[in-house]
């Protein structure tokens, strides 16, 4: 009797041992579990969060010698870059967007460009010119899209004031406007070099083809009308 006693009381104990290992929150308060779970999730969420601000910095844009070498040293030339205001934008500014959501989508895009790196797709000078129009078509395309939104984290069309700026300028932006043009339509080759044959093999959307040559001196002419203005 007190065998089978004792046999019982093994056995509740290993019973109930398994019962709090399958079953944690019966014998770990839910309050427990909550402020552990939140925790963890406050730790994911900085870690996270700090990771995309750090792919965010200019550092990490040129940390390959494919942007450095190539597309920054460019960009260091433009208004973009020095300016009368000292107002810069970096690579960020203008390739990643600003809202959460579409902040992660770009970063996960951008993952496929790992396996270009280790292929070594614009490893050379002349690799990257080789395909600098098809790059800057998908950049160009991709901004048409999103009508130009990273450049109106900076240009807001309803901020601007026409008199102040100068007269080509200021008839460019009101027929843009009224045309219903993005800013990507005629600032192409702004912050980088324009491509050779950017408006040969296809035509940009809202182009006409007569108009495609005069676009192309525009854009070209544009950039050394900032230059001198901007500095």
């Amino acid at each position: 009797m007190v065998q089978e006693q004792e046999n019982e009381k093994r056995e509740n104990v290993l019973r109930r041992g398994w019962k709090a290992f399958s079953s944690p929150a019966k014998t770990i308060s839910l309050g427990a579990l909550i402020i552990v779970g939140g925790m963890f999730g406050v730790i994911f969420w900085g870690g996270f969060n700090w990771a995309m601000e750090m792919t965010n910095t200019e550092k990490f844009c040129i940390s390959c010698h494919e942007m450095k070498d190539f597309v920054y040293e460019e960009y260091t030339e433009t208004v973009h870059y020095t300016n009368r205001s000292g107002v810069r934008a970096i690579c960020t500014d203008c390739h990643v967007p600003k809202e959460w959501i579409h902040k992660v989508a770009r970063k996960i895009r951008a993952t496929g460009e790992l396996y270009h790196k280790v292929i070594g797709s614009i490893s050379t000078k002349e690799k990257f010119e080789a395909k600098r129009l098809e790059l800057a078509q998908r950049v160009w395309t991709s901004m048409k899209a999103t009508d130009s939104r990273e450049c109106r984290n900076c240009h807001e069309a309803d901020s601007m004031d026409f008199d102040k700026q100068e007269s080509r300028s200021a008839d460019r932006h009101e027929e843009g406007f009224d045309e219903g043009k993005t800013c990507i339509d005629c600032h192409k080759g702004i912050a980088h070099k324009l491509p050779k044959g950017a408006f040969e093999d296809k035509p940009q959307a809202g182009l006409k083809k007569d108009a495609i040559p005069q676009t192309t001196a525009m854009a070209l002419s544009l950039q050394q009308f900032l230059r001198e203005k901007g500095r």
